[in-house]
């Protein structure tokens, strides 16, 4: 069957899968019918340093140090450029227990009423800390009083939802229903239709707790993104992406899915790039099974997926587009067949296979360079100007400081220039002796700068 196809026929379903399945269920918590996925028309507002905290999470433009009508201010501010820029009607926000309970909290959530003054749907989802970062629940007595606090603040507010947990890569499949089934008991009280539950693994297969009758009439949460594969074509992706789905897209919400958009990708054109094959990919599923999609993020500074820049200006109006199709807005799907990427070349090393890569898609200034699989991404997509300059996302320049290759505004300084030489070699132009270099051939091996010796870790090819 063709996939478009297939696309078609689980369209066709999910109204009487819904039906059947909150029919069957036993209990009065069950037996609420949830918002159907696709009214989940989203984006993730993130800390700038990543979600994972030891420390209290703190959504880009707010500070901790903000009081509850300061912070109200400034998040009905950016909660404004959500829905006239984006047209999004959901924000995905994190929680941990150095947020919750705490002086933060307090104005926290200021964020959290300021959205539901607006109409918003807001999902409360528990990211673990940046210490063990294991996909396990750090420590499960804070993380109930977490919940406790929580559940007790908005359990009685219909736009609030929660996710136990995000991306519980740690647990087996059996031991993530037995957490959440007792979530479940704990927090009886909430309607299960307002309980998102993280698919297993990194979030990335739902098939699994759809399955499980323990957790019936609840939603859940998939996440799915383009540097998974290196897959060009829109086909390839929905023949990876169905199989994590199943039979459960009428419960499902994708809360977490995004691509470049500072780097000036076309995504009316979707085949023939990594990232906008991607997006068209997950797009077009969202929208024909009717599954929710919350955008990873709308905004998060530094970060080149985010949807608005910091002063809440579209990065993207094809990206944009693309997303507002995945909504379900809009008749026709937006085309344009112009390239799907600016020009741009990968530098692979000839020891390790791998790219010179800027980590996480940063584009913050002083961001060093490492070597990760090749795939096609734009903070993979380098261009050499007539000067010597190696440049990425338009305004960037690698760089030299100390021993170090990384980004930065382009100066015109010397420590900016470089010399591809025919051996495969890349010299620095302020010191010709230098060549870059890989520390190691794994991922995340640092790219340096260091003396000129002739070995392969200081061979590059480009292209």
């Amino acid at each position: 069957m063709h996939w478009r196809t297939r696309v078609m026929a689980i369209g066709t379903t999910v109204a009487l899968t819904m039906t059947l399945a909150w029919a069957g269920a036993s209990s009065a918590a069950d037996r609420y019918k949830p918002v159907p996925p696709a009214q989940f028309q989203g984006a993730n507002w993130a800390d700038p340093r990543d979600n994972y905290a030891a420390d209290a999470v703190v959504p880009s433009g707010l500070s901790a140090g903000d009081d509850y009508r300061t912070t109200y201010r400034k998040a009905d501010g950016i909660l404004a450029g959500f829905r006239t820029e984006l047209g999004a009607n959901t924000v995905r926000l994190p929680i941990n227990p150095a947020s919750v309970g705490t002086a933060w909290w307090s104005s926290y959530r200021a964020a959290i009423d300021a959205a539901t003054a607006r109409g918003f749907k807001v999902i409360l989802s528990y990211w673990e800390s940046n210490t063990a970062k294991d996909g396990r629940v750090d420590d499960a007595a804070a993380w109930q009083q977490m919940w406790h606090t929580v559940v007790g603040a908005y359990g009685r507010n219909s736009r609030v939802y929660f996710e136990p947990m995000n991306e519980p890569f740690g647990y087996s499949l059996d031991e993530w229903v037995s957490l959440c089934s007792g979530w479940l008991a704990r927090y009886s009280t909430v309607p299960r239709g307002r309980v998102v539950i993280s698919g297993t693994g990194y979030n990335d297969n739902v098939t699994g707790v759809g399955a499980s009758g323990a957790l019936g009439g609840t939603l859940l949460s998939l996440h799915f993104y383009g540097f998974w594969a290196n897959y060009t074509t829109e086909a390839e992706w929905i023949a990876n992406l169905l199989p994590r789905i199943g039979a459960y897209a009428y419960r499902t919400i994708v809360d977490e899915a995004g691509s470049p958009m500072t780097i000036g990708l076309n995504y009316g054109n979707h085949n023939g790039n990594v990232s906008t094959a991607y997006l068209a990919a997950i797009t077009e599923i969202a929208r024909g099974t009717g599954m929710g999609l919350v955008y990873w993020p709308g905004l998060r500074f530094g970060d080149s997926y985010s949807l608005l820049s910091s002063d809440l200006q579209v990065n993207s109006e094809s990206g944009l587009a693309q997303l507002r199709w995945g909504w379900g807005l809009g008749d026709v799907p937006p085309v344009n067949d112009a390239p799907p990427a600016p020009p741009g070349q990968q530098i692979k090393g000839v020891a390790s296979g791998r790219c010179v890569d800027v980590p996480g898609f940063s584009t913050a200034d002083g961001t060093q360079l490492d070597l990760w699989d090749c795939n096609g991404g734009g903070n993979q997509s380098w261009n050499r100007t007539a000067a010597g300059e190696l440049t990425i996302y338009g305004s960037k320049c690698m760089g030299v400081s100390g021993a170090a290759a990384q980004i930065g505004p382009c100066t015109g300084a010397a420590a900016e220039h470089w010399t591809v030489n025919p051996d495969g070699t890349i010299t620095s132009v302020a010191s010709p002796g230098l060549c870059l270099a890989a520390a190691g051939d794994g991922n995340g091996a640092a790219v340096q700068v260091t003396a000129c010796d002739g070995s392969t870790r200081q061979a590059w090819q480009l292209g």
